[in-house]
């Protein structure tokens, strides 16, 4: 989904003016459209709390706060930085067309409420500018302080308060969200890595008449738009059509990585996996791994080659490289035209043996921010956005790069966006198990750009299911977790329901 502007946001409602749609109607629609967004981020009922301002955000937080208690069961309330006699009259009317619901004076008594407790940020919308002023501030602090200190969680309408959504500009005492509900379109400043912090994950309300327009150099990863990963298998499929994934992964330092990676690619999808390790942590991988998986040891790269596999991945847990081996994976690198994932080792072979010149097309590269720092350390310091695009530009590669908000692009093409996550993936092994779901993808003959943001997006929707699902917090999430509900975040990205 192209990211647009503000200008571009008001042309397209403008346009929607022009098709019939009334202010009247496009509020309520979008109200209605966030009630249900919000609910399938927060699927166990609680108390929602809306905070608002005066003006049509606010409305469309009330309407949907209305939709969560009548369609889901959630106990709202409201706080107002002014009486309803102040606000815009379409936001007044909204609040007086339902049942009645408690203003609250003062702030919510936390202790008592109904968990979980969630709180909507509709205290400004896109046509504001700059740092937030009094009421609107001292309830932006009051909403910090209950996420801080009482364990809610933010949900913004459309921005969150006091960022700036067309350069992602973070202003002093602005709303941090846990989730940027954004409202018909990604608005692009919040796609910016600066702006991560505040927004959280990001998540587009789709609203027909506001639909952005195809192309542009900035987009969200978007089940919405979308197709890769989409079409339903046929019935008379068989594991040779899922694809076969080799991978090359494992030490006796990092077992674990190489069970994940592999683990990855059975839950991403593959339909064979074979995964070779050196000879001296086998018996211990192949104690470690789903039974569905074939080990093998490994006496050279080449190996990988047999049984022409569809994808390789390179690197998970592979430790330090040297002699014939490393001569091997330079020989592998050259020789091959498959579809190979470079992931960590092998990301850090490439830093230190300086053999970029042999990255190909075929070449998925994976980098955290540290990896990235060692293969491109003249790129590390810019923004994440402008740094990916200067490297792909250097190499014919496709570029997957980790973080917060991960970046997915190759020469030529837009720069892409995932959406998905949570800091509860701050934990190793995480990105191994993503490396094994990108293979998979590629093993299916998914193209390079749109199986990297489809993994990207999936292993950050099974984060959110896992923590949703209130049996792991961002503390304890572990990369099994994620494993584990991989099938659910493939039904969502089919159902376009996240």
């Amino acid at each position: 989904m192209s990211a647009v502007t503000v200008a571009e946001m008001r042309a397209m409602e403008a346009r929607a003016a022009e098709d019939g749609w009334s202010e009247d109607r496009l509020l309520t629609h979008a109200g209605q459209r966030l009630g249900h967004a919000l609910a399938a981020f927060f699927p166990t009922p609680g108390t929602l709390i809306a905070y608002l301002g005066k003006g049509h955000n606010a409305g469309d937080a009330i309407v949907a706060m209305r939709v969560m208690a009548e369609a889901y069961g959630w106990h709202i309330a409201a706080r107002a930085a002014w009486p309803p006699a102040d606000w815009a009259a379409l936001t007044r009317e909204k609040w007086l067309e339902g049942p009645p619901v408690s203003l609250l004076e003062e702030p919510p008594d936390w202790r008592v409420l109904r968990r979980p407790l969630v709180l909507l940020d509709g205290l400004l919308g896109i046509g504001a500018t700059g740092a937030l002023r009094e009421p609107l501030a001292g309830l932006a602090r009051e909403m910090a302080w209950l996420r801080e200190q009482a364990g809610c969680r933010v949900a913004a309408v459309d921005l969150p308060s006091g960022v700036d959504p067309d350069s992602g500009h973070v202003s002093a005492g602005a709303v941090t969200a846990d989730v940027t509900c954004m409202i018909g379109a990604a608005k692009r400043g919040l796609l910016n890595a600066t702006a991560a912090d505040a927004t959280g994950a990001l998540a587009v309300v789709p609203l027909a008449p506001l639909s952005p327009p195809p192309g542009g150099d900035l987009q969200l990863i978007c089940p919405l738009t979308m197709t890769a990963g989409k079409a339903p298998r046929p019935f008379d499929f068989h594991k040779g059509m899922a694809g076969r994934v080799h991978l090359l992964a494992g030490s006796t330092a990092y077992s674990g990585a190489a069970v994940l990676a592999a683990s990855g690619a059975l839950r991403g999808g593959a339909g064979l996996i074979v995964l070779h390790v050196p000879a001296a942590v086998a018996p211990a991988v192949a104690a470690k791994c789903p039974s569905e998986i074939i080990v093998r040891v490994c006496e050279h790269p080449l190996e990988l080659l047999e049984n022409q596999p569809d994808a390789l991945v390179i690197g998970p847990g592979l430790g330090p490289l040297s002699g014939a081996f490393a001569d091997g994976l330079l020989e592998l690198l050259d020789g091959t035209e498959l579809p190979t994932v470079l992931d960590a080792d092998a990301l850090n072979f490439l830093a230190q043996h300086n053999p970029l010149d042999r990255l190909k097309p075929n070449h998925v590269l994976t980098p955290h921010p540290g990896e990235f720092r060692r293969l491109a350390p003249d790129l590390a310091d810019l923004p994440r956005e402008a740094a990916a695009r200067r490297f792909v530009s250097r190499h014919p590669v496709t570029l997957l790069l980790k973080g917060c908000r991960s970046l997915i692009t190759r020469n030529g093409e837009p720069l892409w966006c995932n959406a998905t996550g949570s800091p509860a993936m701050a934990t190793g092994g995480h990105g191994d198990v993503l490396a094994g779901v990108l293979g998979a993808q590629l093993a299916a003959a998914t193209p390079t750009v749109p199986a990297a943001s489809l993994a990207a997006w999936l292993c950050g929707r099974a984060a959110e299911i896992a923590l949703a699902g209130r049996c792991a917090s961002e503390s304890s999430l572990t990369p099994s977790d994620l494993l584990a509900c991989l099938g659910s975040a493939f039904n969502d990205w089919r159902e376009s329901s996240r």
